[in-house]
């Protein structure tokens, strides 16, 4: 399916994943939830394909992604999320014209986007992988109430790219979270326009 969320999930939570500096990946693991200097005043994007992350924080290596973590909240979270979501194009077929899609996005608590998953080489791969933008009106919400655990994924995803970096492609890939397919309910999917 060219639109489709995959994830390690369970029955009551969802795994994303985030990148942060030094200051507030230590603070957040220390806490075991987000707090300062983590920003409540903007908004926080959030991604279940690793892979994906990887690619846009060059394998914990770009300046402020330097720590990877794994974030497990409650699915009742994430779904509130996305029924929330406001895609970031315009799609006729749910906000009708350009204008009130503008509308609806300037109002949204979420904002969402499909972007191409990758490949543990990095390569776009012909499916597509979701980021949820969680914005001011929900960001308590997010880092009080729906996160049940964080994990420093850190050392892993480093060995995973020395990995593969060294040929051992199997073994790299061996050390990936599963991520299988989320079940949506048939309105949120319309709604963030994933395949079902």
């Amino acid at each position: 399916m060219l639109r489709q969320i995959r994830a390690d999930f369970d029955r009551d939570t969802i795994v994303v994943y985030q990148a942060y500096g030094p200051a507030i990946a230590k603070a957040a693991l220390a806490a075991g939830r987000f707090v300062a200097p983590f920003s409540f005043n903007r908004m926080t994007w959030i991604k279940p394909s690793l892979l994906w992350l990887m690619h846009r924080s060059n394998w914990a290596r770009k300046a402020g992604q330097e720590h990877i973590l794994a974030v497990r909240i409650t699915r009742a979270g994430w779904e509130r999320a996305l029924s929330e979501a406001v895609l970031t194009s315009p799609e006729p077929s749910i906000h009708g014209s350009a204008a009130a899609w503008s509308r609806a996005f300037a109002a949204a608590s979420v904002h969402l986007q499909w972007d191409p998953e990758r490949s543990l080489r990095g390569a776009a791969l012909n499916h597509y992988s979701i980021q949820v933008g969680v914005g001011r009106a929900l960001i308590r919400d997010y880092a009080e109430d729906w996160i049940v655990g964080l994990t420093d994924l850190t050392p892993t995803v480093r060995k995973i790219a020395t990995m593969a970096q060294s040929g051992q492609g199997a073994k790299a890939q061996r050390l990936l979270p599963p991520e299988r397919p989320y079940p949506l309910d048939p309105e949120i999917a319309r709604r963030i326009q994933a395949d079902t």
